[in-house]
């Protein structure tokens, strides 16, 4: 699976037999979007990462150990992984657009199902869902227009139309275009549908006719019928103003009776009773609902936001809706009872856009678009057979409420393998400490949560801390009265300490930051716990943990932001490194709070990170710039240490121990570089994930502790 073709593999796993191979067959298929176009070596990697994300040690290590010649493997394997973005149900990844995706439907081309999606770089793609590939060019985009349609395609659907399949495209400048998928040109003269743009179209055929239903910014919704080009139906309002407007629209058949589906920014879906000939029936609610004189069938709700897709789909005679909106999730609904049906679908990283229903080879799929610049294929087989999953709130005191310990929310065991559920934001920061005698990760992520993992085993090591006014970017760790503590900052700029055993605050914010804290490290000084911040009003700080006060005043020089801070021991004294948008590099001898000779210069930008090592038994800074070079210097003698390393982008830093050697690890987009120092040559293979590498962290024994998006693994030697 290494090495051979991608879509050979993924046409082969449709025939996986037995529990151990469909698990196989997941693994391959959640990262398959990313690791299709990688070398054999890389893909390794990404696939030893996956089966750990979804909990199977003895798979990830042996994809790590493939062999393949000429491709030294790489110094570190990964231990375990969190798996809060994993979905067994994905089937397929589709990429290829140059920005997020806005819109997606299925249709049928000379009997071949596909996929036709609009993004915001302004092309419509048409994919063949059998096997995952673009079809010929994309529609728009060129620089030979072959359409009227000239704006975004904000909102696409399919239909036939005289025999011919055609996408319907609704956009910005308010018009309804019908474009032949064959042929790729006009199929009818646009037409005028909404005054503001029209932000949702759906095709159903309803009494033999094809029918499109369309909503706009103008809040009104229509229904046109595609063979005369004539509107058949009108209502507005169905989302009023005060609770929202309505964001997509479908329509379906349920109990014998055609009904329309309006996902609305108030984020709840409305299932309307329609006309046979098209209009919305009107009359008293069957569920009464004060906001509407139309005939409402249901109202489903459970999306924690907005709703920005709905589509309906037929599974054994059950008529099914799936919608997607802004909290990143894909529901399944029963439109008979409306109900939701199982756990919501999770992968997308970003807002889901636009949301379409497809039926191959005899199985029911959901295909989405998102934000995250991604077409997900999703095996609805399963939807019918699950029971009501969870909808509305959860019950009081399950949910993160203010500060403080607060009840863990765990996946269920998925039926085809199992991942550890984590952060559902991207993981910001992360830090090591001891916890009961037990190595633990603590990390920070824009869910508004700090976790606390066991190194050992790779679980949550108790609830998570919640309730933070916004997501916390930084953080540290510090032992406190014998206690291991947690250092996060606020909005605000207040520094909080936290223990990490019981959760509770361990005493009042620290204030003094007159701009936002970008840069947090921990020491000891005179036997004394101490937090060094750094930030937008160029000052680095120094608290007193146990006098729960500022040490001294603000350590000032650098004129510009601070952005990265590292603690260190030279000569014996603890210091504080410093680098910021000055582009110059600052030693603050912590016991006599002043700063320690003259700025270290050289970077041609802003310094990005900061990491201190033990080299050749002398202390040194490793510093990386937004500019993608790498410097050393000596903290002894406060000077340049060899020639920097140039091509070497480093978002996040760290430095580690590797068979007894020091190396930097410096992350960048999907790859890890591990460089030994002090001389910056590579130290075995790159590191590749699935997901942009997020904080670096070195860990006991040699390990890695990486966050790369929502998720968390740690690595070791080998």
């Amino acid at each position: 699976m290494v090495s051979a073709d991608p879509d050979r593999v993924l046409a082969a796993l449709e025939a996986a037999p037995g529990p151990r191979a469909r698990l196989v067959a997941a693994v391959y298929r959640a990262s398959a979007g990313t690791h299709r176009d990688m070398d054999p070596a890389r893909r390794r990697q990404v696939l030893a990462v996956d089966a750990a994300r979804f909990g199977d040690r003895e798979l990830a290590a042996g994809f790590a150990a493939v062999d393949l010649p000429g491709s030294p493997a790489p110094g570190w394997t990964v231990a375990w992984a969190s798996g809060s973005l994993l979905d067994h149900r994905l089937l397929r990844v589709l990429t290829g657009h140059d920005g997020p995706v806005r819109t997606v439907a299925a249709g049928t081309v000379d009997g071949r199902p596909v996929a036709v999606t609009g993004g915001s770089d302004k092309t419509v793609r048409i994919w063949d869902l059998e096997t995952g590939l673009q079809l010929g060019e994309p529609l728009y985009g060129r620089t030979d227009p072959i359409s009227s349609v000239t704006s975004e395609a904000v909102t696409i659907s399919t239909a036939t139309v005289n025999g011919r399949p055609v996408a319907v495209t609704g956009g910005d400048d308010g018009r309804l275009s019908l474009v032949d998928l064959t042929s790729g040109e006009d199929f009818r003269k646009p037409l005028s549908a909404h005054r503001d743009g029209v932000s949702a179209v759906a095709t159903a055929v309803l009494a033999d006719r094809p029918i499109a239903v369309t909503a706009g910014r103008d809040d009104i919704v229509r229904v046109w019928d595609l063979r005369t080009h004539r509107k058949v139906g009108e209502v507005g309002t169905a989302h009023p103003v005060q609770t929202g407007s309505v964001g997509a629209v479908t329509a379906a058949v349920v109990g014998g009776e055609p009904v329309a589906l309006t996902a609305g920014t108030d984020g709840t879906v409305g299932v309307w009773l329609l006309e046979p000939g098209g209009s919305f029936a009107r009359g008293p609610a069957r569920n009464p609902d004060a906001r509407a004189a139309l005939w409402l069938r249901h109202r489903l709700s459970g999306h924690e936001g907005p709703v920005l897709a709905v589509a309906s789909v037929v599974v054994d005679g059950r008529p099914l809706a799936v919608t997607a909106g802004a909290d990143r999730t894909v529901r399944i609904w029963d439109l008979e009872t409306g109900s939701q049906l199982g756990e919501p679908l999770t992968g997308h990283t970003d807002h889901v856009w636009s949301v379409a229903a497809a039926v191959v080879d005899g199985r029911p799929l959901a295909l989405t678009a998102g934000a995250d610049r991604t077409v997900r294929i999703w095996d609805l087989s399963e939807a019918h057979h699950a029971g009501p999953g969870r909808t509305g709130p959860e019950p009081a005191g399950q949910g993160i409420a203010e500060p403080g310990r607060t009840r863990s929310g765990h996946a269920g065991a998925r039926s085809t393998g199992s991942g550890r559920a984590g952060h559902t934001g991207p993981v910001l920061a992360a830090a090591t400490a001891v916890l009961d005698g037990r190595p633990v990760a603590v990390t920070a992520g824009a869910d508004h949560t700090v976790r606390t993992w066991d190194l050992g085993t790779g679980r949550e090591a108790g609830p998570p801390l919640g309730g933070f006014g916004e997501e916390t970017a930084v953080l540290a760790t510090a032992v406190l009265g014998g206690r291991s503590v947690v250092v996060t900052v606020d909005a605000d700029s207040a520094v909080n300490v936290w223990d990490l055993l019981d959760g509770r605050r361990a005493g009042d914010p620290l204030t003094g930051h007159t701009g936002r804290v970008l840069a947090i490290a921990t020491a000891v000084v005179n036997g004394r716990p101490v937090v060094v911040t750094a930030g937008a009003d160029r000052t680095v700080r120094v608290w007193d943990l146990e006098a729960g006060r500022q040490a001294g005043d603000p350590l000032t020089g650098h004129t510009g932001r601070v952005t990265a801070v590292a603690a260190a021991i030279v000569d014996g004294r603890p210091v504080a490194v410093t680098g910021g948008w000055d582009k110059t590099v600052r030693i603050w001898d912590l016991e006599a709070g002043r700063q320690t000779g003259d700025p270290l210069t050289g970077h041609g930008d802003w310094v990005t990170a900061i990491a201190t090592a033990v080299v050749d038994g002398r202390p040194v800074a490793v510093t990386g710039s937004r500019d993608a070079v790498l410097r050393l210097w000596d903290l002894a003698d406060a000077r340049p240490l060899g020639e920097p390393l140039t091509g070497v982008p480093a978002r996040t830093l760290a430095t580690a121990v590797v068979d007894g050697r020091p190396v930097a690890v410096t992350g960048q987009g999907e790859t890890v570089r591990i460089l030994e120092l002090p001389d910056g040559r590579p130290a075995g293979a790159e590191l590749t994930f699935p997901l942009p590498v997020g904080p670096l962290v070195p860990a006991p024994d040699g390990g890695l502790l990486a966050g790369f998006g929502r998720e968390v693994a740690l690595f070791l030697p080998r």
